[in-house]
């Protein structure tokens, strides 16, 4: 039995290369970029206008003159217009270029327009007033967005604005989400007094969604055969197959000896955890198995722990910051296991955020995963974790 630390670490090093595709802007949202977006030109590309107003030369205001003859209108969209005449203005509109020979823009509610002359009717001017300078945002050539982002519309908005109309973008796994178990039905049947619906795979398809994977769901008796000729097509089929159940010590547990025999060589099978301890994990050269135990609390635990961390190396998501937050309350776990406790996080008036346990009945209690907001990683060898200590996060909110 090996530790969460060294599950972790196997789990990174059986990370295959991900491969790429190029998808048109508007479809690109949710998908992870597999280039950097840089600009094409300067930000903003010319001087532009902050304020409809007018635009002088300071040199003429600063000698006191108050009163402009107004030369011209420019609009934005508009060539640049060019000031002939130092003591003259130029009415311009938002977004329009600075005309040429203008440097400062006088907002039109610090101005009084009368016959074509503009009367300045405030005591203060300061030059290079309401223009954003060209080039002041970002540079030629500098990175926007990095490789190994997650776009969401910010991000869509700004590869639009550097003429990309296409992006390459990581290509989702292709991945199967299998049950076993006589004992389940599906959703739509009506469940014998032995027997239960199917939810796991649910449960799992729908986490995948949210992180933008789609997933199909397959679901196998408790029969040796069966599992063997199910998963070998499985196997030729998806790049990953997430199972759920049949992975423990019981007699009809049959997934690990399938696997094994079917050529996925096991990296590991039981972590020192709870929940979650029989975990099954393995790969071939083109498949990698995640084979979670059946307890509905332990199979989304597992989940969120490994499986999270080998999508985002797989896809090369940049790293986010781990959390950790504090307990709002002692907990007591007697075994030296990893506890994985579900906690909500609870928000103070002074800016805090702790975490309130909501410990549930077991890994069987489904249930109580609409209670909390995540779970919080209590490393063994204490018996105590005391109220107001820090320890690592995962949200699956």
């Amino acid at each position: 039995m090996i530790s969460v630390q060294e599950a972790e670490a196997i789990i990174l090093t059986n990370v295959p290369e991900c491969e790429t595709t190029s998808i048109a802007l508007p479809e690109a949202v949710g998908k992870i970029l597999k280039e950097p977006i840089l600009t094409d030109r300067d930000l903003p590309p010319y001087n532009r206008v902050a304020m409809d107003g007018i635009a002088i030369n300071y040199t003429t205001y600063e000698k006191g003159n108050r009163q402009f003859n107004i030369e011209a209108t420019g609009a934005a969209g508009a060539p640049q217009l060019t000031l002939k005449a130092p003591e003259n203005c130029i009415e311009i509109m938002t977004g329009a270029v600075l005309p040429e020979h203008s440097d400062t823009v006088i907002r039109y509610e610090d101005v009084q327009i009368d016959n074509g002359v503009a009367q300045v009717v405030i005591d203060t001017c300061l030059k290079g007033q309401n223009i954003h300078l060209q080039g002041k945002d970002h540079k030629k050539n500098t990175l926007l967005i990095e490789q190994g982002t997650l776009l969401s519309a910010a991000e869509i908005g700004i590869a639009a604005s550097v003429g990309k109309a296409t992006l390459q973008v990581a290509v989702a796994p292709k991945i199967a989400i299998v049950s076993t178990g006589n004992e389940l039905v599906d959703i739509d049947e009506q469940p014998l007094p032995y027997q239960i619906r199917s939810s796991n795979v649910y449960q799992i398809q729908a986490q995948l969604k949210q992180w933008g994977i789609a997933a199909d769901r397959l679901h196998i008796p408790d029969d040796l055969n069966t599992i063997k000729n199910d998963l070998k097509k499985a196997i030729t089929q998806y790049d990953v197959l997430l199972l759920s159940g049949g992975v423990s010590k019981g007699k009809f547990d049959f997934l690990p000896q399938a696997l094994e025999e079917l050529g996925i060589k096991k990296a590991f099978h039981k972590i020192s955890q709870r929940p979650g301890k029989p975990f099954w994990f393995g790969t071939n050269n083109n498949t990698t198995v995640f084979a979670f135990p059946g307890n509905p609390v332990s199979t989304f635990t597992c989940l969120i722990r490994y499986f999270k961390i080998w999508l985002d190396a797989y896809v090369k998501l940049k790293p986010n910051t781990r959390q950790y937050f504090a307990l709002s309350e002692e907990v007591h776990f007697k075994p030296d296991l990893t506890y994985f406790l579900p906690v909500k996080l609870i928000a103070h008036t002074n800016g805090e955020t702790t975490v309130k346990p909501s410990k549930g009945n077991g890994s069987g209690d489904f249930a109580n995963l609409t209670n909390v907001d995540g779970f919080l990683e209590l490393p063994k060898g204490n018996n105590l974790y005391e109220k107001g200590s820090y320890y690592p996060y995962y949200n699956f909110r």
